[in-house]
């Protein structure tokens, strides 16, 4: 099964145990009311009576990205629930991304969830919020920022640990040289990644920018220095549309290299099964959007809140073959 690091498990840890007595409760009734509830939410019906609230999640996001439909299919299923009116917007430019912000905040919304993979181009726009009397959650990047700008809580993987749980798997299946592909520059996440991986890898590791918005060149870049120098064993994508692309830069440089990912979906557990990829690491986005919509929820109704001041972390997992047919049911529907 999936490797989960230490401090992850312990999160997730409190986090079951608070989710658990959520849907149980502790009455002889509590699991039939929890049916009840699951059941109203599956037939599209809110279960719960609290306001219809209007909750807005503005991500950086690019176009087309499956990472981010996991993501809004939480956070839909999750509004649905708990009787919100959830919005969803993005921009993969930071100043267009701080403007939808601006614009949530305009609309009045009642509780508002942001990335900051950017974050010096979302401080004054997330102060804002925070002054408007809006509550702020950030999810999946920003853990290090995101209690200095006044967001509740944090929902995501520590970027640096995630990146720390590549180089040990690298160096588990003696890996010696490894390219580290980054696809949009100036996102701190990423960054960390990489560089968490180069803490923790045994060998060497090299930082390899593309631009991850044109898909021929992040192929085209990744084949020729697989082409240029073919000691390299092993090349790690930042997100699974990208893994594709380093399969055929692969094939294309007769390179022996293996191709490994961060981030699940469908293609990227059937390329784990058929062995075209190594490992992936799972941050569990459909969790991120879930959660955040929930404890804003919980907010707004009841002022609860998790993690004691830490980010609460839905990653690193550590997928590999041996998990891959387990999980790809999940993946199938969007939930995994």
């Amino acid at each position: 099964m999936a490797r989960v690091r230490t401090g992850v498990r312990a999160m997730g840890a409190v986090l079951a145990a608070v989710l658990g007595a959520s849907l149980v409760g502790c009455s002889s009734t509590g699991g039939k009311r929890a049916e009840e509830r699951a059941a109203q939410a599956a037939e599209g019906r809110s279960a719960v009576d609290t306001p219809r609230w209007t909750f807005a999640m503005v991500t950086h996001s690019g176009d087309g990205d499956t990472f981010w439909d996991i993501v809004q299919s939480g956070a839909k299923q999750a509004a649905v629930k708990d009787n919100i009116n959830f919005l969803y917007s993005h921009h993969d430019e930071a100043q267009q991304q701080a403007q939808l912000v601006q614009a949530a905040i305009d609309k009045k919304v009642d509780g508002l969830i942001v990335t900051l993979a950017k974050p010096d181009a979302m401080k004054a726009v997330v102060a804002k919020a925070t002054k408007a009397g809006i509550p702020v959650i950030t999810v999946n990047s920003g853990s290090a920022e995101s209690a200095e700008f006044g967001a509740l809580t944090h929902i995501g993987q520590d970027e640096s640990i995630a990146g720390e749980a590549v180089g040990d798997e690298l160096d588990k299946r003696g890996r010696k040289k490894a390219l580290c592909i980054l696809h949009e520059q100036g996102n701190v996440g990423h960054e960390q990644r990489c560089d968490g991986a180069k803490k923790s890898f045994g060998g060497t590791l090299q930082n390899l920018y593309v631009d991850g918005t044109n898909m021929p060149d992040v192929q085209a870049s990744i084949e020729a220095k697989l082409q240029s120098d073919k000691s390299i064993d092993a090349v790690v994508t930042l997100g699974a549309p990208f893994a594709d692309a380093a399969v055929k830069a692969k094939d294309s440089a007769g390179s022996k290299a293996e191709i490994d990912t961060f981030d699940l979906n469908a293609k990227v557990a059937t390329a784990l099964k058929d062995g075209t990829l190594g490992f992936a690491v799972d941050q569990q986005p459909y969790l991120q959007g879930y959660e955040a919509v929930d404890l804003l929820w919980l907010h707004r109704y009841n002022r609860n809140a998790l993690g004691g001041g830490l980010p609460v972390l839905t990653g690193p997992q550590i997928i590999t073959a041996d998990d891959a047919s387990e999980l790809a049911e999940y993946t199938k529907r969007g939930t995994r």
